[in-house]
């Protein structure tokens, strides 16, 4: 066995320790920003509410017409969602209500849920600052 110090980053999370007060935290500072990266949305404004009033989720939001149908279809949905649920799981488990429920519109969803996914990945972007 070899002693390699103390553990800096895990899993893409990086580990910062103050013993002094005996508290440790994690980031996923750079996942956050590939993950932005990957979706096109590395340069956008930043929300600070993770839960806008103009955002109801349904059911009933699917998808009103072919056009949108098609539009929908380039959309990666399910690996956008995938990706908050790992930063959820790991750093931020205040993203469980609107990741679990944008989670189940994963085979039936409409524009609205694709907006409301874009809008919780703006709010991810103040989480890496």
């Amino acid at each position: 066995m070899k002693e390699l110090g103390e553990a800096k980053k895990i899993l893409g999370m990086k580990i910062t320790r103050d013993r002094s007060i005996g508290r440790l935290w994690r980031s996923q500072e750079n996942y956050i920003l590939k993950v932005l990266e990957r979706f096109n949305m590395a340069e956008v404004r930043q929300v600070t509410t993770l839960l806008a009033g103009h955002f109801n989720s349904s059911s009933k939001q699917y998808l009103q017409s072919l056009e949108e149908g098609e539009e929908m279809s380039r959309v990666s949905y399910a690996s956008a969602v995938g990706s908050l649920m790992y930063v959820m799981v790991c750093t931020r488990p205040d993203l469980a209500y609107r990741v679990s429920t944008v989670s189940r519109f994963m085979s039936n969803l409409g524009k609205q849920h694709w907006e409301t996914v874009k809008w919780v990945l703006r709010f991810c972007e103040g989480l890496r600052n």
